[in-house]
């Protein structure tokens, strides 16, 4: 049994923190809302009353945050931060899955070195049905011994981890896949209306692009249209999944990257103004594939699926 602390229970962090728990570890939690932490508890988790002691005897500290500034904060302080990497023994190591940019990882993490302390930045792709089920895709930056260390810890979250390379490697690689994630679920969306205003049933025409050419993740695994598919969110009303201003984020930061990079990213930026112009018609907090809902005159209605 490892001792793990685990700091940020949100849709994704609550679900993997659970998965920890039923590994057999002891995974020490702490979240600002109580709910999140209530749940965690009922999964095998331990309260801890602060971040500080949910590190506490840790070999192991996970965070899953919303953003730079959130992790910035917690692990090097400042602005009512917590500066916690100066509360770890030398050789512990630190495993961030959030999605952030890739300054503030590659700064946290070399603090982090000059501390002793192991970092690696592992944001995650799979939404909150493979937080659920274990079977996260772990995208991970940093040194390959840290990454190794890490690896029997990440497999009871996940069942694909890959090492991207150097240290924000891992948030490179994911603001790549969420810039593309964007992009065909924006596309499936656009092509389901486009065949539901025509009359077709969206259930057979995801069926017959599902077996064509137009075949792709959000068709398949995550379709946008409600009735179409259980246990996705647009089986629940758009709730529960990954939020849309949460894709307008990642989004954002797939935009920073490609300035840096002088790299022309057109339908990447259209994905972006699309998402943008959705979350700002009061839909931030749906799951990002509502954006189907962007097309048409009012919400679909799952009836209408065959």
């Amino acid at each position: 049994m490892t001792r793990i602390g685990f700091i940020g229970l949100g849709n994704m962090g609550g679900p993997m923190a659970a998965n920890l728990a039923r590994a057999g570890h002891g995974v020490q939690v702490f979240d600002l809302m109580p709910e999140s932490v209530a749940k965690a508890i009922a999964a095998g988790c331990i309260a801890a009353g602060d971040a500080r002691e949910a590190i506490a005897d840790c070999e192991v500290v996970i965070s899953m945050l919303p953003a730079g500034e959130h992790v910035r904060a917690l692990w090097l302080g400042g602005n009512g931060g917590q500066d916690l990497l100066g509360a770890l023994p030398a050789g512990a190591l630190v495993i961030d899955c959030s999605t952030i940019d890739v300054a503030s990882a590659r700064q946290v993490g070399e603090v982090a070195r000059a501390h002793g302390i192991r970092f690696i930045d592992a944001p995650v792709s799979g939404g909150v049905v493979g937080a659920s089920a274990g079977t996260l895709t772990f995208i991970v930056g940093g040194e390959l011994a840290d990454f190794e260390a890490a690896r029997p810890i990440l497999a009871h979250m996940g069942q694909n981890l890959f090492h991207a390379g150097a240290l924000g490697a891992g948030q490179i690689a994911k603001m790549c896949n969420n810039m593309l994630l964007a992009i065909h679920m924006a596309g499936t969306a656009e092509a389901l209306a486009l065949g539901v205003k025509e009359g077709l049933d969206p259930g057979v025409l995801s069926t017959i692009m599902g077996k064509s050419s137009g075949n792709n993740w959000s068709l398949e695994r995550y379709n946008p249209w409600p009735g179409v598919m259980e246990n996705v969110p647009a089986a629940r009303h758009y709730q529960g999944g990954f939020m849309t201003r949460l894709m307008v984020k990642d989004l954002g930061l797939a935009m920073a990257l490609a300035e840096h990079a002088h790299s022309a990213v057109p339908m990447g930026a259209l994905a972006r103004n699309l998402f943008n112009l959705h979350a700002t018609q009061g839909q931030e907090h749906k799951d990002f594939s509502s954006i189907v809902e962007l097309y048409l005159d009012k919400t679909p209605d799952p009836s209408q699926a065959g």
